[in-house]
């Protein structure tokens, strides 16, 4: 299946500097759709970031960008009446992908007894071996994101005790990564920017199920937008809008790796994975894609797994 789309109908992504956003702003550019990226980045990023908006800008589609703040009212405003003026009469908004991270990843309490079994392996293995554990360590450190079984052996991931999470930072994550999708939608309607069979796609992952150190804000913004994204299918079919959350498997992005343990996540992930690797971004922004098409006007409400079959892998 050949995926076409129209150069009038404009993908507008919000975190599509990196990671999924970037990626499936590579692909719908190469199916012909015009892109507008939001993100927030710091100029020594910009270098390696540039080049990928210049070989979506060499496709031909309409392309433009906003080093801005997606998350502020102000740089909604901001975004939304210069896309309108390149939409022009016949440009419609075809899909609003919301792939913000911007998450605090701090503790709910200080970890106790964490790594203890680790550390005692290593010991006897190091005394069997006749090394030292710190030359031990060093080497399953260096060989854990390549040798999945060598993964529970690993040091427990290193976590911030200093501070624990307060209300503060669940407020500001729930709003940045989960209800802040709502507020843009609401404005994209409110312009009339839609197209007429639009589709609205937000990102969340196992974590939403699943419990991990340190990813309890994140986990309560995923959930919030699993919510709101089910509440935006009943309320916005009548308007046309698709809503629907894609559910990613482990993958290597740049969020990831701010994660506490996200080596230990990806060797296990490739362990459990029916395929033995990892999720990609490209397979993601494939599907996305796919949801984009007419074929997919049907699929609404859902949380749509994009893993190879980690979910279902014990």
């Amino acid at each position: 299946m050949s995926i076409s789309f129209d150069k009038s109908q404009w993908a507008l992504i919000l975190g599509g500097s990196s990671g999924f956003g970037l990626a499936t702003a590579k692909k719908l550019a190469s199916c012909g759709m015009s892109v507008c990226v939001v993100h927030r980045d710091r100029r020594g990023a910009m270098a390696a970031i540039e080049p990928e908006f210049k070989a979506i800008q060499a496709t031909g589609v309409g392309f433009q960008s906003f080093n801005l703040d997606a998350l502020s009212a102000e740089g909604r405003k901001t975004v939304l009446a210069a896309l309108a003026t390149q939409l022009g009469e016949h440009g419609r908004v075809k899909m609003l992908m919301h792939s913000v991270a911007f998450g605090n990843l701090k503790l709910l309490a200080p970890p106790k007894g964490l790594g203890e079994a680790s550390a005692k392996a290593r010991t006897r293995l190091a005394e069997q071996l006749g090394v030292s554990v710190e030359r031990l360590t060093q080497a399953v450190e260096a060989c854990v994101a390549d040798a999945d079984a060598l993964c529970d052996l690993a040091p427990a991931p290193a976590y911030d005790t200093d501070a624990m999470l307060e209300e503060e930072d669940f407020a500001r994550t729930v709003h940045a990564m989960g209800t802040s999708l709502v507020s843009w939608t609401q404005d994209v309607l409110a312009r009339g920017l839609f197209a007429p069979d639009a589709r609205v796609l937000g990102m969340t992952s196992e974590g939403n199920e699943v419990a991990w150190r340190g990813y309890a804000a994140v986990a309560a913004a995923k959930v919030a937008l699993e919510s709101v994204s089910r509440a935006m299918a009943l309320e916005l079919a009548p308007h046309g809008i698709r809503a629907n959350v894609v559910q990613a498997g482990v993958t290597d992005t740049p969020a990831l790796r701010l994660i506490p343990g996200s080596a230990q996540m990806k060797a296990a992930a490739r362990l459990r994975n029916p395929f033995a690797r990892l999720t990609t971004p490209a397979d993601v922004a494939g599907v996305i894609a796919l949801l984009c098409t007419d074929e997919a006007h049907w699929i609404n409400g859902t949380i749509v797994r994009v893993d190879g079959g980690e979910h279902i892998a014990g």
